[in-house]
């Protein structure tokens, strides 16, 4: 699965659900660290709830919040 453009509200055409053959869209999710939790728009599985964390934003805006909590 490859991401056509980023995530939070934007394009999830191609994002299809390994397990239940769903299109992704896009949904607010809760993301959870270190007991802090906040709202975020990720592409999700209508079916199953699969939500997809592409790469970029694993390495970038989630580590440096992950790094921020760590630093309290």
């Amino acid at each position: 699965m490859t991401p056509t453009a980023p995530e939070g509200g934007a394009e999830t055409a191609g994002l299809i659900c390994a397990a239940c053959d769903r299109p992704l869209v896009v949904g607010r999710v809760r993301a959870s660290y270190l007991g802090q939790s906040f709202p975020v728009d990720l592409p999700r599985c209508p079916g199953c709830g699969f939500v997809y964390v592409s790469e970029d934003l694993a390495g970038g805006k989630m580590l440096a919040v992950e790094q921020a909590l760590e630093d309290k």
